[in-house]
């Protein structure tokens, strides 16, 4: 047995997560670290914000793993007086390497959206279209039907609460079998939710304009696909646990002492939103 090595951990998402797996557009990988340096502790989270930094920090983290980017875009400076300086800057002071896996955590299997369509009550699926060559989502069939209401409640409890809940469009009696489905913002999918002939597409972050005329579109083919809008935290959240677990098992697979490694995923929820007023009651679909 030898010990953890960053650069041994890296070898490992690098295997389960390949860089090249990534959309074009996409920032990821090593953000900051050294790759000799020792790992004892691994925290997980969603976002690497300031709040989820220093939590890693104070628990004694060598390593936090995110899903979403720190430095998607171009920056200029790292001074503290912004929100992405100041998170650089507490990474390096508190010797905290960041590794960023985004799009090629979510075509991965098992990866982003597997873990979703577990959530979804899903056993199999396939994808649900192809971009730059890569899966995109994923689509599959519901054991039996249920009710949209039903299978909206279900979700709900399978996900990580968030304080905007989640948002339904379509009948609550209406009847869902093939789920289509996309961890994250997912608006954009939409018409292949449709043409895979899913019942129902959960996704996140879903505009009024997309979202109306998709509803309006649908009336031409029964009603279908109802929209579930589950928040973007929510949907990628569930893949964090799943990812420490077959990261220790493939380092424990490579020989590596893991007894002495900890894992952790973190508490803080980085929905943006805080709380909800004056949600009206149930007025059915719109359409």
């Amino acid at each position: 047995m030898t010990s953890i090595r960053l650069r041994d951990v890296l070898a490992v998402l690098e295997e389960t997560f390949p860089g090249d797996s990534a959309q074009s557009w996409d920032r990821v990988g090593l953000v900051t670290g050294d790759p000799e340096q020792p790992v004892r502790r691994v925290h997980a989270a969603v976002d690497p914000t300031l709040a989820v930094i220093e939590e890693a920090r104070a628990a004694g983290a060598d390593l936090l793993i995110t899903h979403h980017p720190l430095l998607l875009r171009g920056v200029h400076s790292v001074a503290t007086t912004s929100a992405k300086g100041a998170a650089v800057t507490s990474l390096v002071v508190g010797d905290v390497a960041l590794y960023v896996a985004h799009t090629n955590a979510d075509v991965a299997e098992p990866g982003v959206n597997t873990a979703l369509a577990t959530a979804c009550g899903l056993a199999a699926t396939e994808p649900l279209t192809i971009e730059e060559g890569r899966p995109m989502g994923r689509v599959g069939d519901l054991d039996a039907p249920v009710s949209l209401a039903d299978f909206a409640t279900r979700l709900a409890q399978a996900l990580p609460s968030a304080p905007a809940g989640i948002r339904v469009s379509g009948p609550a009696d209406g009847t869902v079998r093939r789920v289509a489905l996309l961890g994250g913002a997912g608006d954009g999918l939409i018409d292949a939710a449709a043409a895979a002939g899913a019942d129902v597409y959960v996704t996140s972050d879903l505009r009024h304009h997309p979202a109306l005329e998709a509803r309006e579109d649908a009336a031409g083919r029964g009603g279908t696909p109802f929209l579930v809008d589950a928040g973007h935290w929510a949907t990628e959240s569930l893949w964090l646990e799943e990812m420490l677990e077959r990261l220790r098992g493939s380092l424990a697979a490579a020989g590596h002492d893991v007894v002495g490694l900890e894992t952790h995923v973190s508490t803080i929820c980085t929905d943006p939103w805080s709380f909800t007023v004056g949600a009206a009651p149930d007025r059915g679909d719109p359409q």
